[in-house]
């Protein structure tokens, strides 16, 4: 002790709060993975995330750190490993998507449960599948009000990301006003599940000029839609 302070007890606590610095800290990507914050939900998360890295770690070796936390977030959410097999993204996805979430640009979403799924974004996500106005556009186009959402949405100075997990004609009519120059769309997160139309539509928007993200075949839905958008969030 010198003057009255003790060194030996200073460092005694340094050593004990760099200890539980050390032995308490994540890599910031688990932190994230599936929103978890509490050491309890971080241990968890990061053992799943442990285990998925070992059932899928070839299938996403050549992917860059945004795009394997989506692919496992996606498996993660489903507890199924196919899916790193069948999502595929364009090579200007994850820089777009993430340039208009940047930007607080809207996300548009073809159903209210993947509204309601995206969390912690400060822009607008916005689903029109019950609007009124949406709804008459559907009965005099004789078209689904997924795709009538579309529409309406681009009439209204609609731009940002469509995010589809369930209608396939939402993914279409996109495609279509955005290829017209109708749209202003940045990027469109594909994935609606089904038999009817949902693999073509996919298999269409892959084969597009537009930045997206698709899983092969009927597979999909809205856990695959929300766990797509949130780990994007994430990484702002």
């Amino acid at each position: 002790m010198k003057n009255g302070f003790n060194f030996s007890l200073v460092s005694l606590y340094i050593t004990k709060y760099l200890t539980y610095i050390l032995t308490n800290s994540y890599n910031m990507t688990d932190k994230m993975f599936m929103g978890a914050s509490t050491k309890q939900g971080l241990d968890i998360a990061n053992k799943s995330r442990e285990i998925i890295r070992g059932l899928i770690g070839d299938d996403i070796k050549d992917l860059n750190p945004a795009e394997r936390d989506i692919v496992e977030r996606i498996v993660h959410s489903t507890a199924d490993p196919e899916y790193a097999k069948l999502v595929h993204m364009s090579s200007d996805f994850v820089d777009v998507a993430m340039a208009s979430l940047r930007n607080n640009e809207t996300i548009l979403t073809d159903i209210n449960m993947v509204k309601y799924g995206i969390t912690r974004y400060d822009g607008d996500v916005e689903c029109y599948i019950k609007n009124e106005e949406v709804i008459k556009i559907a009965k005099e186009h004789q078209i689904t009000r997924a795709a009538a959402a579309m529409r309406y949405a681009a009439l209204n100075d609609f731009e940002g990301i469509v995010v589809s997990g369930n209608a396939p004609t939402a993914v279409f009519e996109a495609m279509d006003l955005y290829e017209k120059g109708e749209m202003n769309l940045k990027a469109i997160v594909g994935v609606p599940v089904g038999f009817v139309g949902a693999a073509d539509s996919k298999e269409a928007l892959r084969n597009s000029d537009i930045p997206n993200i698709i899983v092969e075949g009927p597979k999909g839905g809205t856990p695959i839609a929300v766990a797509c958008v949130n780990s994007l969030i994430q990484h702002l």
